[in-house]
Order: structure tokens, then C-alpha cells, then sequence
């Protein structure tokens, strides 16, 4: 009987099997199968090669036999992007849609809030490098750039072209015209010829030549703003920080250094096309020579503020004067 003698097995193998244990087992059927150990080892560590990332990588790019893109095919995409077309279109006529109906509300002459607007802040010319106007008076390089500046902003105060351009106003009294708020506003005249000594008229160098500078001041611009409630703003100028022996003449024009109130209100650039800043020029006759001296000038009016001291340009302005011999 062949069959039962291929099935016999000697005692002595079996006792060995038994005696070798589980571990042997194991070892031997790694040693038999040493592929399916590094499949297995791959798959317990879920690693992967960079040759299978790459592969995979371009499949998902582009796989040819689905031709899909990305996992998508072109329809997909066609339909994705048509459906963002839409819906960002729809997005921007809306808020296209609101923006106007918005702007419907605005007057674009008048601001719609003003009660947040500070009183007017100032400013001054020449202003070339900062507010330090320094130059020596035996030097003209260092003086004519400050002098061609106030040139060329009185150009627009030329007498002609104010007698042109604008009309006479009757002085002491605010100028405010009716009407329809897009109607063209008429501007009064402001003569530079009333900067007396400081128009560049008489002397073309406004006073630099000599050391006796000639610097102009002028408010901020506040649409429908009424300075001084009913009486002129004046400047006044004095050391902001040291001896006040070192300022010890300045001249004001015109008049005493005051804005007459025939130049407001002002009613803004679209329908006072033709309005100039009134303008208060200050003429330093007597400062101490070879010295850096620092000056502050004011405004003085009611509702005028120039004690804030965050806001340096508030009702006030600072600014230093170094003339040298």
C-alpha cells in the first residue's frame, strides 16, 4: 500500500519539528519566501519608494487611459469652471449693484458727515526741505530756491489774474452765495499786491537777501467752515522753545495778520473752480543771526484750537529759522 507508506512519517522528524519550536518555523519559512518577506515588511511599515510616488504623481497629472486631469475629466472641469463664472459674475454685479445705489446717496459736492472735521490746520510756504528754512544771506545758492518756490506759488495771486478770474467782495463779512449746491460759486479776489513787503513785487527776493525772510501762512481748506464765528482769525508768531529776545520783529500782512471773512465759506473744488487760500504773510525783520531758533505761529479766533499737542499742524504750525551772515 503505497499511499500509506508515502503518509508514514518517522517518529524522529516529527520529534524534531516539535523540538525546534515556533521560532524556527517562522525563520524557515522566511528564508523559503524572501519576497513576500519585503512585501509584507513594505506593508506593515506603509512606505513607499520616490519611483512610486513619482508614478503615482504623474497618473494623477494626467492618466491617458481615463484621460483625466487631475482626477477630473474635461467636461468635469468645463462644468466647474462655468459654474464659477457664473457665480463670481453674479458676485460682482451685486456688489456693483449696492456701490451704486450707495453713491445715489452722496452729494458730490457737499461732504454727507462733517461733524468729525477738526478745526483747520495750517500751513506755510516756502517748504523745500522740512520745516527748517536755513540759508546764509553772502550765499544766494542757499537762498534762491526758497525764493523761486514763492514765485511760483503767487503766480495764482498775480493782481491780473485775480482781476480776471474773481470778483470784489465786500470785507468783514463771510461771502456765502444760494442756489443750487452744483451751480459754479464766484470766488473774491486776493490780490498778492496786499502781501505789501512780501509779494515779490517790490523785492523780487522777498526779503531773503537782506535775512529778513518772508514766509506765508495759510488754513486747510473745510467745505462750508466759517472761521472765527463772525470775526476775523489773526496769526500771531513767538519762540516756540528758548529766549524770546531771539524773535524780536515780525511784521504781518495784510492789515494786522488777520483772514478777512469775505473768503468763506468755501464751497469746494467742483463749483469754486477758481478759489485762492487767503493768505497771511509774515515777515521776520530782526532774528538772531547764526542761530537755530524755533518758532511757532497760531491761529486766534473763536472755535480755533492750538494747545494740542499731538497735532502739530493744528491751529498752529512749528517750523525753525536758521540765517546765517
Amino acid at each position: 500500500m503505497p499511499c500509506l507508506q508515502r503518509a508514514q512519517r518517522p517518529q524522529g522528524d516529527v520529534a524534531g519539528a516539535h523540538a525546534r519550536g515556533p521560532d524556527e518555523n517562522k525563520h524557515e519559512e522566511k528564508v523559503q519566501d524572501p519576497d513576500r518577506g519585503e512585501d509584507d515588511t513594505k506593508a506593515e511599515m506603509g512606505s513607499k519608494t520616490w519611483a512610486d510616488l513619482a508614478r503615482e504623481m504623474k497618473m494623477f497629472l494626467w492618466n491617458p487611459e481615463e484621460r483625466t486631469c487631475l482626477g477630473r475629466t474635461a467636461k468635469s472641469w468645463g462644468l466647474i469652471f462655468l459654474f464659477y463664472f457664473i457665480f463670481y459674475t453674479c458676485l460682482a454685479g451685486m456688489f456693483a449693484f449696492c456701490l451704486y445705489v450707495m453713491l445715489l446717496t452722496l452729494s458730490p459736492y457737499t461732504p454727507r458727515y462733517r461733524d468729525r472735521v477738526s478745526p483747520p490746520g495750517v500751513m506755510i510756504r516756502p517748504y523745500l526741505n522740512g520745516f527748517t528754512i536755513a540759508f546764509n544771506v553772502s550765499q544766494p545758492g542757499t537762498w534762491q530756491p526758497y525764493v523761486d518756490s514763492m514765485h511760483h506759488f503767487l503766480a495764482a495771486y498775480d493782481d491780473k489774474v485775480q482781476e480776471e478770474k474773481n470778483i470784489e467782495c465786500i470785507s468783514g463779512r463771510y461771502f456765502i452765495q444760494g442756489g443750487n449746491e452744483s451751480e459754479e460759486k464766484k470766488a473774491c479776489q486776493f490780490k498778492r499786491s496786499l502781501l505789501q513787503n512780501c509779494s515779490g513785487i517790490e523785492d523780487p527776493t522777498f526779503g531773503y537777501s537782506k535775512g529778513q525772510p518772508c514766509i506765508l501762512l495759510k488754513m486747510n481748506r473745510i467745505i462750508g467752515y466759517r472761521p472765527g464765528a463772525g470775526v476775523p482769525v489773526s496769526v500771531d508768531c513767538k519762540v516756540q522753545k528758548g529766549n524770546e529776545s531771539n524773535l524780536r520783529s515780525v511784521d504781518f500782512y495784510p492789515g494786522n495778520g488777520t483772514f478777512d471773512l469775505m473768503y468763506y465759506p468755501y464751497y469746494g473744488k467742483l463749483t469754486h473752480v477758481n478759489y485762492t487760500s487767503p493768505l497771511v504773510a509774515m515777515h521776520f525783520t530782526d532774528v538772531k543771526k547764526n542761530y537755530m531758533v524755533p518758532i511757532q505761529c497760531s491761529l486766534n479766533g473763536k472755535g480755533i484750537i492750538n494747545n494740542v499737542n499731538s497735532d502739530r499742524f493744528l491751529g498752529r504750525i512749528i517750523f525753525t529759522l536758521s540765517i546765517g551772515k
